[in-house]
């Protein structure tokens, strides 16, 4: 299997050496994605505008790769303040309500930057005869 690493040019990757995403066969892993845009944090105490621009970040990866927010099966929020769920699930509805990919959200202690409120990861998925990963299957 062939690998594919796609970088978004963050600060971070560099320093502590990772990819933005790794394409593996039919799967896109995204690494954590946190509102940090050119260096800065945007969305400053706000977790909905935080959740919305990680996801964005992360979900530029995953066009990169060639699939899109229908092919995502997997997303995991981490979050400094579980009390502020409501905005942070508010945003992931927005962004995934259609798709409901396999979802996790828990508090952690810090993130590498004191202004930032929640950080991201998600997974997609396209079958390897390239129908779309995320079709739905509901009854």
């Amino acid at each position: 299997m062939t690998l594919r690493r796609i970088s978004s040019g963050g600060p971070y990757e560099e320093r502590v050496g990772y990819s933005r995403a790794v394409v593996a066969g039919p799967w896109v892993l995204v690494a954590g994605s946190t509102a940090t845009v050119d260096g800065e944090v945007v969305g400053l105490g706000d977790p909905y505008a935080q959740t919305r621009a990680a996801f964005g970040i992360a979900l530029a990866a995953v066009r990169e790769a060639g699939l899109d927010v229908t092919d995502v099966v997997r997303t995991r929020m981490y979050v400094r303040d579980i009390s502020q769920q409501d905005q942070i699930g508010r945003a992931h509805s927005e962004l995934f309500d259609a798709v409901r990919p396999a979802a996790t959200m828990v508090e952690i202690s810090r993130l590498v930057h004191p202004d930032l409120l929640v950080e991201v990861e998600l997974e997609a998925y396209r079958s390897p005869d390239g129908s779309p990963g995320g079709s739905d299957t509901r009854p």
